[in-house]
């Protein structure tokens, strides 16, 4: 699924690391958002992936934007990668029902059972500001992320 841009993004409320409940609504009108779907947490390339973002996470704090990360996976195991890797973002469960929020946005594989990696952007006012989606197996580079924010 493709959003146009400043369409509204899909409301989500779900469990992060650490139990708590993150809804979009917490940011809106505050800051802007980049969600990142990713497969499963331990895995080569997802965990390639973030550990990018947290060795860069500073050009998402200085622009005053909430990076999060979103997988089919439970809380609990959110908290045994997170703690591994030392993120230092939420990384939020789309456990049940299951992969609601990934089907939403576009990026649930049924076939599979998990999120593609799809990231979004979403603008202060909750609508979407930018997408993108790479292959399966396919990992995004930092320079995406960097090419997105630049619109903000």
């Amino acid at each position: 699924m493709s959003f146009a841009i400043g369409t509204p993004a899909p409301a989500f409320a779900l469990k992060n690391q650490f139990g708590e409940t993150v809804s979009l609504s917490d940011f809106t009108n505050k800051k802007a958002v980049v969600l990142v779907f990713f497969p499963l947490a331990f895995s080569g390339i997802c965990t390639g992936e973030l550990c990018e973002l947290r060795d860069n996470f500073a050009m998402f704090k200085d622009a005053n934007i909430e990076l999060i990360g979103v997988s089919v996976d439970s809380h609990f195991t959110l908290r045994a990668f997170a703690d591994q890797e030392k993120y230092d973002f939420s990384l939020l469960s789309d456990f049940w029902p299951h992969g609601d929020v990934a089907k939403a946005y576009g990026a649930f594989v049924e076939e599979a059972g998990i999120a593609n990696r799809a990231t979004f952007v979403i603008a202060k006012d909750g609508t979407i500001a930018g997408e993108f989606i790479t292959a399966p197996g396919e990992a995004r580079s930092l320079s995406a992320y960097t090419e997105i924010l630049a619109t903000l």
